[in-house]
């Protein structure tokens, strides 16, 4: 799956890096602990959170992640995306809730990103 399908499935509006909407994806995370985020994803994924703070770029960034989408209409800070938009992330906002954007990502084909 691309960004672009993930932007198109969870109606988001891109943040920033629509360079970047045909780097593929090939799992997700749904998480506003960022500490679970480093402990059990495995494998490159897009990152769901309503978390909005600068260590969820660099959470993302140490695992590798090319997506960043906040949930329930959160909206990063201005120095989060400069963070992004620096590291080659793309961010992405919708108005689901993170239980809802997680289901439609499954329900598409996504699956999780903790390996198992």
């Amino acid at each position: 799956m691309t960004v672009n399908d993930i932007k198109e499935i969870l109606e988001a509006e891109i943040i920033c890096r629509d360079d970047l909407l045909q780097k593929e994806v090939n799992s997700a995370c749904g998480s506003d602990m960022m500490s679970d985020v480093l402990a059990f994803v495995k494998e490159q994924a897009v990152l769901l959170t309503g978390l909005v703070n600068p260590q969820v770029v660099r959470t993302a960034e140490m695992m590798d992640m090319h997506c960043i989408v906040f949930v329930r209409g959160k909206r990063p800070t201005l120095d989060m995306i400069e963070m992004a938009e620096d590291r080659d992330m793309v961010m992405l906002c919708t108005e689901l809730e993170m239980f809802t954007s997680c289901g439609r990502l499954y329900e598409n084909g996504l699956r999780g990103g903790s390996g198992k």
